[in-house]
C-alpha cells in the first residue's frame, strides 16, 4: 500500500476561524484516502451547535463527520473527544468522549476560575485531564490508521488561551505533529497573518509549523509567487499550495446560516424545475439553531429554494415553513412569540398551510414544556399545534433510528433532552401530523431521497403547487461528489509530495526561530 506510514500525521491550522481548515481537513482526507492510504480525521476540541450521532450513540461535531466519510471510514467519539455546545454567550453544554458531563462557563473551562490568575493553569488540573483524554483518543487512532488529520480550531497565536490549549499546539507537541497554517486570503493581509501566527509561538511551538497553505485565491498565481518566496526569506518556511477560490466547496458547518451542499448544487449548474412550479421552504433562523444542515437536503432538489427567515412576513409567500432544531427550545419560543413569528405559523396551521418541527422545532409546536434541565424554567405553553407534551430529562437522547414513513425507508439520529408525549394526531417517525402540520425528533430524515420525495409531494399538493421532486436526486451522490471536489482541490493544487513526507517524516529539523515568540 502507497502513502504514509503508520500513526504519522498533520495538524491543520488556520491564522483565523474560518480560514477553511474543515475543508482542507475534508480534501486531504479524501485525497489520501483516494491513494490507498488507511486515514481519520481528528478535532481534539470542538464547538458548534452543528452536531451528529454515531452509530455507537455518541454526540460529535458534524464536520468531523463529515471528514470521517471523506476518508471513507465510520465516525467514532475518538474523532472528536471534546464537543462544546454553547447554551448562551457565557456557557456551554460540555459533551466528553460523545457523552454530556455538565454545564460549564467560559471562565470555567479555560481555567481562570475560582481565584487562578489569568493564564495561570486551572486549579484541578482540568487542562491536564483533557488534554490526557484527547491525547489517548489521538493515540488509539495512530494505532488504528496509517495517518490522522488534525483540525485546529481558531488560531493557534490566541496566546491568552496557549496554557489550557489542547486542540492546536497543545496537541501538536503532545503527538510531535508538524504543522500547515491555512490562511484566507480573500480576507486580505494573509502574509502578514502567516508571518504574525507564526512570531507570536513559542521556539517549542514554532519548530512544528512546518509551513503555509493560502486558501481561497482568485486570479494569477504568478502575481503571488513573489510574496511566498519572500515568505520564505523572511520565516524559513515555504508555501505548500494556493487552492484557488471555488463555490460550494464547504462542507456541513460549525455555525453559522450557509446552507453548504445548496452551494453545490446552485452554484454550479441550475436545475430547472421538474414540474411547472417552484417550491418555497423559508426556515425560521431561532437563537441558538443546531443542526440547520437538515435543510440541505431540501436545497438540493431542483425547483426548492431555501432561505433563512427572522420575521412574520417572511412566511408569507413560503409554501413550507421550518421549524429547525435549537439548544434553547424556551428561548426559541419566545423569540417567535417576540417577532410575531408564532402567530404566523398559527395561521398558517388555520389554513393548512405546511409546516414541519424539526427536534427542539417540534417541541415548540407542542401544547406544554416542563423544562428544568435547558433553560430551568419550569411550565411553558406551547404553540399548540401539535397535540404532544414535551419533558425535559436530564438524560439526553443519543440515537440512529430507522423506520418508514409515507411509504418510504427513512433514517435519521435524535440528539435532545425532551421527551414528547404525542397524545394524538397522525403518526410521524417518532411524532405526529396534524393536518399540514408535521413533527419529529429525528434529524437527517430528508437526506433518505424517497421519503424526501413523497414529503415534497404531500407539501406541494398541501400548498397548491404544481411542483414534483425530480426523480433522479441522490444526496447521497451529491455529498461524495462534493467530497471528490475537496480531493481534487488538494490533489490538483497542494504540493502533496512535501504534504505526504510531513506525515511520514514530521516538521523539518532547523526550522528558524522568529522573534518575539510567546513568553
Amino acid at each position: 500500500m502507497s502513502g504514509a506510514k503508520r500513526g504519522g500525521g498533520l495538524l491543520v491550522a488556520g491564522t483565523t476561524s474560518d480560514a477553511g481548515k474543515s475543508v482542507v481537513t475534508a480534501g486531504i482526507c479524501r485525497w489520501l484516502a483516494r491513494t490507498g492510504v488507511k486515514v481519520a480525521p481528528f478535532k481534539a476540541q470542538n464547538m458548534s451547535l452543528n452536531s451528529f450521532v454515531t452509530r455507537e450513540g455518541a454526540e460529535i461535531g458534524r464536520a468531523q463527520a463529515m471528514q470521517a466519510q471523506a476518508a471513507r471510514v465510520e465516525p467514532t467519539a475518538l474523532m472528536n473527544p471534546v464537543l462544546l455546545k454553547p447554551g448562551s454567550d457565557q456557557s456551554s453544554q460540555v459533551v466528553l468522549l460523545g457523552r454530556p458531563v455538565g454545564e460549564m462557563n467560559a471562565r470555567g473551562f479555560f481555567g481562570t476560575a475560582g481565584g487562578s490568575a489569568p493564564g495561570a493553569e486551572p486549579r484541578g488540573g482540568r487542562r491536564e485531564q483533557l488534554l490526557g483524554v484527547v491525547t489517548d483518543c489521538l493515540e488509539q487512532l495512530r494505532g488504528t490508521y496509517d495517518a490522522v488529520i488534525c483540525e485546529g480550531a481558531g488560531s493557534p497565536a490566541e496566546i491568552n488561551l496557549r496554557r489550557t490549549d489542547i486542540v492546536n499546539m497543545g496537541i501538536a507537541r503532545a503527538a510531535r505533529f508538524p504543522v500547515v497554517v491555512v490562511g484566507d486570503i480573500d480576507r486580505g493581509g494573509v502574509f502578514a497573518s502567516f508571518f504574525g501566527t507564526t512570531a507570536l509561538l513559542s521556539p517549542e511551538d514554532q519548530s512544528l509549523i512546518a509551513g503555509y497553505l493560502v486558501n481561497k485565491f482568485r486570479g494569477d498565481v504568478s502575481l503571488l509567487e513573489p510574496g511566498m518566496e519572500m515568505l520564505r526569506g523572511l520565516t524559513g518556511r515555504g508555501t505548500y499550495g494556493v487552492l484557488p477560490f471555488r463555490h460550494g466547496l464547504g462542507i456541513d458547518e460549525e455555525d453559522g446560516l450557509r446552507v453548504s451542499l445548496r452551494g453545490t448544487v446552485r452554484e454550479s449548474v441550475v436545475a430547472p424545475p421538474v414540474g411547472e412550479d417552484v417550491l418555497r421552504v423559508a426556515v425560521c433562523a431561532v437563537p441558538l439553531m443546531s443542526n440547520f444542515t437538515d435543510v440541505d437536503a431540501l436545497a438540493a432538489e431542483p425547483g426548492v429554494v431555501v432561505r433563512f427567515v427572522d420575521r412574520a412576513e417572511e412566511l408569507a409567500d413560503a409554501d413550507l415553513v421550518v421549524v429547525p432544531g435549537t439548544r434553547g427550545t424556551v428561548k426559541a419560543l419566545a423569540w417567535l412569540r417576540e417577532r410575531g413569528l408564532a402567530d404566523a405559523l398559527a395561521r398558517r396551521a388555520a389554513d393548512g398551510r405546511p409546516v414541519l418541527g424539526i427536534c427542539g422545532g417540534f417541541q415548540v409546536l407542542g401544547e406544554h414544556i416542563e423544562d428544568e434541565v435547558e433553560s430551568r424554567a419550569g411550565a411553558v405553553d406551547g404553540l399548540g399545534l401539535l397535540p404532544v407534551r414535551v419533558r425535559f430529562e436530564r438524560e439526553k437522547t443519543l440515537a440512529r433510528p430507522v423506520g418508514t414513513a409515507l411509504g418510504e425507508p427513512v433514517e435519521g439520529y435524535e440528539i435532545h433532552h425532551g421527551v414528547a408525549e404525542v397524545l394524538g394526531g397522525e403518526p410521524f417517525l417518532d411524532g405526529c401530523r396534524v393536518g399540514s402540520v408535521w413533527g419529529t425528533h429525528w434529524h437527517g430524515s430528508l437526506e433518505s431521497d424517497g421519503f424526501r420525495r413523497a414529503f415534497l409531494r404531500e407539501v406541494a399538493a398541501a400548498a397548491g403547487r404544481r411542483f414534483v421532486p425530480a426523480p433522479d436526486t441522490s444526496f447521497g451522490v451529491l455529498r461524495e461528489e462534493q467530497l471528490d471536489l475537496l480531493g481534487d482541490l488538494i490533489e490538483e493544487h497542494a504540493d502533496t509530495g512535501a504534504l505526504l513526507r510531513l506525515i511520514e517524516e514530521g516538521a523539518p529539523a532547523g526550522l528558524p526561530f522568529l522573534p518575539p515568540g510567546a513568553p
